[in-house]
């Protein structure tokens, strides 16, 4: 998976690297999945759930270059892939998963391969988990339809986002800035993911 999607999509950071290495992916998906844990293309789980392309989330880290001395937020950890990655390039993780199944199997997962610097919250993906922010890096494992976020309110001044953002029907994996309080988007390569539940857009009323 590394050889042959990771490093042919220009993600060379050693620690992204090794963690992707070292983690064993087909740990975080279903049981009837694990053949296809590695394939490059997304884990459907169910529910318009995946585990993310591992060639985006790579990219995606990349583009956050996340620090060991960081905290982040892993919004829809679904299983725990994501955040058992994230638990080796930072400081701590929060995982924040809404289907409390999912959030359960996550956080036993993360146990059974002695993750211990990462913890699964239960509870709606867009509210966040304000409890243990603010952030340094917030990482959005899948797509949104708005910005307008209440997960900015929990990001450091300084501190990084990265979602899948829909303007139309093409996705494209931004990344944002909190600067003076206000977050700067810019775009950093196309993705497509289903949208998350909370991030749909809103119709507007018309007569």
């Amino acid at each position: 998976m590394v050889d042959c999607q990771v490093r042919p999509s220009d993600v060379t950071k050693y620690p992204i690297i090794a963690a992707m290495l070292d983690i064993p992916r087909e740990v975080y998906v279903p049981t009837d999945l694990r053949a296809v844990a590695y394939v490059g293309a997304h884990v459907n789980l169910g529910g318009g759930r995946v585990v993310l392309d591992p060639r985006i989330f790579a990219k995606m880290l990349d583009a956050l270059d996340v620090q060991p001395s960081e905290l982040v937020l892993n919004v829809a950890c679904s299983l725990g892939y994501g955040t058992a990655v994230l638990a080796r390039l930072a400081d701590f993780v929060v995982g924040l998963e809404e289907n409390p199944d999912m959030a359960q199997e996550a956080q036993a997962n993360l146990s059974a391969q002695s993750v211990d610097n990462a913890v699964v919250e239960t509870g709606p993906l867009a509210e966040g988990a304000a409890k243990h922010g603010p952030y340094d890096v917030i990482v959005v494992e899948g797509g949104v339809q708005t910005t307008q976020m209440a997960l900015l309110d929990q990001l450091k001044e300084g501190g990084r986002i990265a979602a899948i953002v829909y303007d139309d029907a093409a996705g494209q994996c931004r990344i944002g800035v909190k600067i003076d309080g206000k977050v700067s988007w810019r775009a950093s390569f196309d993705a497509n993911a289903p949208v998350l539940p909370g991030f749909e857009k809103l119709e507007a009323f018309t007569i």
